[in-house]
């Protein structure tokens, strides 16, 4: 039972809790809204946003399709958020990011196959990176908040990549949006399309979109967990957010520090922009006045994994796990609205982990005060019991 509550009471066990109490209340708000919506079909929903991601190979598949950009976008706004800064241009960074390397895999066809992914892949995280290091420019050398000039990056890189896209040669008219990249130019599948595939009755193949790409994030992943938890380079962004003035003190080059941290969140979003522009599954960018969703999905994902880069990638094949159990749920009959009403509220919820962790660190608090208190009056009751009495002198 010690070893337990040592686990709980860590820091680590804290934010795996916090968040996982989070993400339970959304499930149970989201069968409340089924129950609203059709309360004869409400339990066969429920069950099936609980285990219809991995229902079969497919969905499996799909759910790491989902994840891939989603994971990135949100280690962009989490690495943001571990040297103090919110990052909340990852939308206008992944949709650069995109463009930029759909233009290289559908021009630079002078390229092998393996250069030309790669080159497609580099120009999309440079793309993100420049995209992400103006904001960081202005708040370190202007000191521009970086939330304002992040939302106006947005949008202008919404509307000049629009507008790219039509002068670029990459414009595909019958379906308003960006030619498909040729498959030279895809990243290798590595049989991952044959592994996550199922047969229907009629025995046709029906394959699932995912590609090297989720292996590429978990790595992104992985690194970043390194360089911001057992690097020197890391602890100086991180020293940046925790307390400027005692980095400034000790010696840290504070701007440096602002613009670099801008520059790789950028880049992160930028190379999930790309994966997903790579990934085969013809993915392009539409020409409307819409920001990118997954920017935007990045913000509760870096806040469900509390900002760690472990926990990011857990977070965001989560709400991918959701997402694609949500599409089930028409089988029941509910109206796809419902789905993303669902998902919205289990979003919702996972922004408050920070106010769970805290709820959570009292209640252990004041329960480790009671058994204190409980114990101390027991050893006291102990003590009367082994005073000698005068008898016994």
């Amino acid at each position: 039972m010690n070893k337990v509550r040592g686990i709980l009471t860590s820091a680590g066990g804290l934010n795996a809790l916090s968040s996982i109490v989070a993400v339970l209340i959304g499930l149970v708000a989201g069968f409340v809204i089924l129950l609203i919506s059709d309360s004869s079909n409400a339990v066969a929903g429920f069950i099936t946003i609980l285990t219809g991601g991995f229902s079969d190979m497919f969905n499996a598949g799909m759910v790491l399709h989902y994840a891939t950009p989603i994971i990135l976008t949100g280690l962009s706004v989490g690495f943001a958020m571990k040297t103090g800064l919110f990052n909340i241009g990852a939308s206008g960074q992944f949709t650069f990011g995109m463009y930029v390397s759909i233009l290289v895999g559908a021009h630079f066809s002078f390229l092998p196959a393996l250069l030309r992914c790669t080159a497609a892949l580099l120009a999309g995280m440079l793309a993100g990176a420049i995209w992400g290091s103006i904001p960081g420019m202005l708040k370190a050398l202007r000191n521009v908040h970086e939330v304002i000039s992040c939302i106006m990056m947005n949008y202008i890189g919404m509307y000049f990549v629009n507008y790219l896209i039509k002068e670029t040669g990459i414009y595909d008219s019958t379906r308003n949006m960006t030619v498909r990249v040729p498959a030279e130019a895809n990243l290798p599948n590595l049989g991952f399309n044959e592994l996550f595939s199922i047969t229907n009755e009629q025995g046709g193949v029906r394959s699932s979109s995912v590609g090297i790409g989720i292996v590429i994030a978990i790595t992104v992943c992985i690194l970043m967990y390194i360089i911001l938890e057992k690097t020197k380079f890391g602890y100086e962004l991180k020293s940046c957010g925790f307390n400027r003035e005692a980095a400034r003190y000790a010696g840290i080059n504070e701007n440096r520090g602002v613009i670099l941290s801008m520059t790789i969140a950028g880049a992160l979003a930028g190379l999930g922009g790309a994966l997903i522009a790579l990934s085969g599954a013809g993915r392009g960018i539409a020409v409307v006045d819409i920001l990118a969703g997954e920017g935007f999905q990045g913000i509760p994902i870096a806040l469900l994994g509390l900002s760690n880069p472990l926990g990011i990638m857990f977070s965001g094949t989560l709400i991918a796990y959701f997402t694609q159990s949500g599409f089930l749920l028409q089988r029941h009959g509910f109206a796809p609205e419902i789905i993303e009403i669902i998902v919205a509220v289990i979003i919702y919820f996972s922004a408050l982990a920070l106010l769970l962790k805290g709820a959570i660190q009292f209640l252990l608090r004041r329960k480790k005060e009671e058994i204190l208190i409980s114990g101390n009056d027991s050893d006291d009751s102990d003590d009367e019991d082994t005073v000698p009495k005068g008898d016994d002198v």
